[in-house]
């Protein structure tokens, strides 16, 4: 059984790809490429956990960018953070909460990047959650010593270790559609493609529907570009049946995960995950066979290894 460590990103979200790491890693070890490439690159935890040498990130939320950029350009460093933290907890804990929404107000209206990372930190249930004018909107998580020593020292060193791991490499962050960045791939590039999954997701900037998935799937095949695309494939409800008619020519690995989505426990679930690519992946099948598999009521997992993930939060150098 292998051990691997994996470095969290300071900002959370609802979805994160942390426990997966090790699946996908696996997957895409025998690759050589040029460039790694992500369209929708979120928290940035899959980039920041491969590591590759040299590396394209977007997305269509701009706080996201924003704030890497100020990490990568030492606009936000440990220290910065910590002396932040350590002044906006107090505010909040004298405040009772209170202090929690001028910050949400403060953020609308200037978009600051520590302001952004308070509020991740803070929110209800770590959403990420936007209006359709753009705005921040998730309430306060009632808990005004939220910003305790303990957690702070946590996100310094989470800080930390992203900024030592783009230093370290050549990456660049962007505020884009998906549509603008696979025009910048090459075909000695790998595509890394994490979409909101479709009919799950309903903020402002990861609105997802059918056309979208259409213009991804055609994107990324025109690009000539080795893909491997994260989605669902079913949970207790219903199956994800746009893998069967939009994704039917990729082959497809699977694997079981919970999500921790949600504020009641009942609604915390398991669900199948699945990897698409237009190449065969170590564990994969043809989505032929998956179909058949779902049809004749057999297992739909096609990994058979089990991963020993450590969450790591100390320095990473």
């Amino acid at each position: 059984m292998k051990n691997r460590k994996i470095y969290i990103p300071p900002i959370k979200s609802q979805g994160i790809k942390s426990k997966l790491i090790e699946w996908i890693a696996s997957n895409i070890a025998d690759i050589e490429y040029e460039k790694w490439i992500e369209p929708f690159m979120g928290t940035g935890v899959v980039a920041f956990n491969i590591r590759p040498k040299k590396a394209l990130l977007c997305d269509t939320n701009p706080h996201l960018i924003n704030f890497y950029n100020a990490i990568k350009n030492k606009n936000i460093t440990s220290a910065i953070v910590r002396k932040y933290l350590t002044q906006e907890g107090e505010k909040l804990l004298k405040s009772k909460g209170e202090y929690y929404y001028e910050v949400r107000q403060r953020f609308n209206e200037t978009g600051n990047s520590l302001d952004f990372l308070f509020l991740s930190r803070s929110c209800f249930n770590g959403m990420m959650r936007f209006n359709q004018k753009g705005g921040f909107n998730v309430p306060f998580c009632r808990k005004p010593n939220r910003f305790a020593p303990a957690l702070i020292t946590k996100i310094t060193n989470q800080v930390e270790n992203i900024s030592q791991i783009i230093e370290f490499g050549d990456y660049e962050f962007k505020t884009q559609n998906f549509t603008e960045t696979l025009k910048e791939v090459s075909s000695n590039d790998l595509i890394y493609s994490d979409p909101p999954y479709i009919g799950r997701h309903t903020d402002y900037f990861n609105s997802w529907t059918e056309k979208d998935e259409l213009l991804l799937k055609d994107g990324l095949y025109k690009s000539k570009a080795k893909f491997i695309l994260s989605t669902w494939l079913s949970n207790k409800y219903r199956t994800n049946e746009y893998i069967f008619t939009i994704w039917k020519d990729c082959f497809a690995a699977t694997k079981e995960h919970f999500y921790h989505i949600g504020g009641k426990e009942k609604n915390r679930n398991a669900i199948y995950e699945a990897l698409l690519s237009n190449y065969p992946l170590p564990n994969s099948i043809t989505n032929k066979e998956l179909a058949e598999r779902i049809t004749e009521n057999k297992s739909r997992l096609t990994t058979k290894q089990k991963e020993k993930i450590i969450i790591v939060q100390p320095t990473l150098f």
